[in-house]
């Protein structure tokens, strides 16, 4: 028996180096014919979207701003001016989309087509001196409609949102202020925190029923084609003396979802198209739209 079982040992040995011989040659062959394993890090990451110029469209258009896109799949961020995109600044209009989901979940808006009445005052656009629902006022950015919903809403409900769900920082003031704390202050928001509240809009993780998600979903549609969906929403903080524009949304192209945070100082109404054709610019600087 004893034998056999050193017969066993000698045959183990022998195989087992024989092994080991055999992927020690494959490995230095390996190294000599050049091979290199793929490495996957965040500075690959980095150097990949270092390698896309964001900032082209901006000096085209002759407008100092910031950009910040986020691809989903492939968890990767691209962006214009980081600095920027770090810095806090007023939501502005921006700030309809959660005003809509709050006020749709809270009922003080039955729905996207329920009227409001215009209080006969005339403003300086046009599209605001008339009465309107929710989905026509979200496209017109009308601020009267949503001043009345947020005083509907009011400031103890609305500050319990803005805390549960983490927006921007999180300050709404005093209850005075219920009504434009998204376009005087104390609220802010940077552009990549406007990247997280829409990916968790997006993936339905916010305290919000599956109807109103959807519903505001569907107003936000900027535009919609057969290969893409394009969401979005547009603000103009123009009452203090940093006049900022906003374009924020996601694009929802080829299984896949990129959100996208523009920001511009804006010098006049002038350039105001340009926080939409800089987005799209971008975009396509992507391979995308």
């Amino acid at each position: 028996m004893g034998s056999v079982i050193r017969k066993f040992r000698q045959q183990f040995s022998k195989s087992f180096l024989t092994s080991l011989i055999v992927i020690l040659v494959c490995f230095v062959l390996l190294i000599v014919s050049g091979y290199r394993m793929p490495i996957h890090s965040a500075s690959s990451d980095l150097m990949i979207a270092q390698q896309i110029d964001l900032g082209q469209s901006f000096r085209d258009l002759g407008v100092d701003g910031s950009i910040v896109i986020y691809d989903k799949n492939n968890a990767r961020f691209y962006e214009h001016n980081p600095s920027r995109n770090i810095t806090a600044f007023l939501p502005a209009s921006t700030f309809k989309i959660f005003n809509a989901l709050v006020s749709l979940e809270t009922g003080v808006i039955p729905d996207d087509v329920a009227v409001l009445t215009w209080d006969g005052i005339k403003r300086e656009i046009p599209a605001w001196n008339r009465d309107t629902n929710l989905r026509q006022a979200f496209k017109d950015s009308t601020v009267w409609f949503y001043q009345v919903l947020a005083r509907k809403i009011g400031h103890q409900r609305m500050q319990q949102f803005i805390a549960r769900v983490g927006y921007g920082n999180r300050q709404i003031g005093t209850e005075e202020k219920i009504d434009r704390f998204w376009l005087e202050g104390p609220l802010q928001i940077t552009p990549k925190q406007e990247i997280e509240f829409l990916r968790q809009l997006e993936g339905n993780n916010l305290p919000f029923s599956e109807r109103t998600l959807d519903l505001v979903k569907d107003i936000m549609i900027v535009e919609r084609t057969p290969t893409y969906t394009l969401r979005g929403k547009t603000g103009w903080a123009n009452n203090t003396q940093l006049n900022v524009g906003w374009f924020v949304g996601y694009l929802q192209q080829n299984n896949n979802v990129y959100f996208f945070a523009t920001n511009l100082a804006m010098s006049s109404a002038n350039d105001a198209p340009k926080r939409l054709e800089i987005t799209r610019r971008s975009l396509k600087a992507l391979g995308l739209l």
